[in-house]
């Protein structure tokens, strides 16, 4: 009862705390906040770097330093596949974000109950280390719920139905395939391929094939101009600067979409094997609920260029993009603030260990 009291007072938020990106809902407001998981430390320390204005070099600013920093700074990602790698540097990006959304009203006084979303394949030791950076970030209870589950909420599918549900969740560092009916998962994988592994193979291939060093930031950039997983419509060509592996100077050239969906191929097979995988696993009633239901993707990863038609060739099933896929995790995590007095028992949460 006094929980519930206080959350009058608090800004209760969902988090999805994502590999490439976090995104921070508010109770009864929404998604608030979408920065990337980036922050800029003094090289040697775990010192967060303070901008010229006084702010925090953390999302946004942090991003535009990823490659281009001096030597005496160091733009990193604290997560890595999903899941936390540097804790310090994980509490101070939660820190960051938390303040930024608590501190928008003076009206809320209290520490905010969290609804922070993990990979479905992490360990405990791992939800242990996310509940703690979260508490010590300044969250007064901390509530964990699996990514597929929220993506599935998020994304407007019947989870507590009587009926197989089933979401394909493509993040930065991992892939959440799952299977649910009746507010629970019935079979799941986590496996660490994703987009990061997508921009990856860019940059190897860009490499091998051109003699042409590129960073993390213009292999996106390619993946999302050009990058497909089958061929859709005409295909584009584009061109890409860097450094020559041989000279050491800059120089630019021109690639095509065709040769981009080639060099994706192994990373879009592991995520494919993954459904199927997963499909071989499913119950009869929930395999035959499937045949008219579909499969729903959600993540950034959904919206590589034609993913849906590889994924529904492979499986005979009708493959649908959830609305706004980027958002369905933090979606999910916002409908379970709305109800969190409802669902608080089927979520772990700190007081559970």
């Amino acid at each position: 009862m006094l929980d519930s009291l206080l959350s009058w007072f608090s800004v209760d938020m969902g988090i999805d705390l994502g590999t490439c990106n976090t995104l921070v809902a508010v109770r009864g407001e929404g998604i608030v906040l979408n920065e990337p998981s980036v922050v800029a430390v003094r090289k040697g320390t775990n010192r967060v770097l303070k901008l010229n204005s006084g702010e925090m070099a953390v999302g946004w600013a942090a991003k535009e330093m990823l490659g281009k920093t001096p030597g005496s700074i160091t733009a990193i990602r604290p997560l890595k596949d999903g899941v936390i790698s540097d804790f310090e540097i994980t509490e101070a990006l939660l820190s960051y974000f938390i303040r930024k959304v608590n501190g928008r009203s003076r009206l809320f006084v209290f520490a905010p109950r969290v609804v922070i979303a993990v990979p479905s394949g992490i360990t405990a030791v791992e939800k242990q280390a996310v509940r703690q950076s979260a508490q010590r970030a300044g969250a007064r209870l901390v509530y964990l719920v699996e990514e597929p589950v929220a993506a599935a909420i998020g994304s407007g599918l019947p989870f507590t139905e009587a009926t197989a549900s089933m979401i394909v969740d493509i993040g930065g560092g991992t892939t959440e395939v799952a299977i649910m009916s009746l507010a629970d998962i019935a079979t799941c994988e986590s496996v660490r391929v994703a987009g990061d592994d997508l921009d990856e193979a860019i940059m190897m291939h860009m490499k091998k094939t051109y003699n042409l060093m590129i960073g993390e930031q213009t292999s996106e950039r390619i993946k999302i101009e050009i990058g497909s997983a089958a061929p859709v419509g005409e295909e584009k060509t584009m061109e890409v600067r860097g450094r020559d592996t041989l000279s050491g100077l800059p120089r630019k050239t021109v690639v095509t979409s065709e040769e981009i969906r080639e060099a994706v191929q192994e990373p879009v097979n592991s995520i494919v094997e993954a459904v199927t995988r997963t499909l071989e696993r499913a119950e009869p009633e929930l395999a035959a609920d499937l045949v008219n239901n579909g499969i729903m993707l959600a993540g950034g990863g959904a919206l590589l260029r034609g993913i849906d038609i590889v994924i529904q060739n492979a499986t005979g099933l009708e493959v649908k993009i959830a609305d706004d896929p980027l958002t369905c995790v933090a979606r999910g995590t916002a409908a379970f603030l709305e109800n969190l007095d409802q669902w608080k028992d089927t979520l772990e949460s700190d007081m559970d260990v």
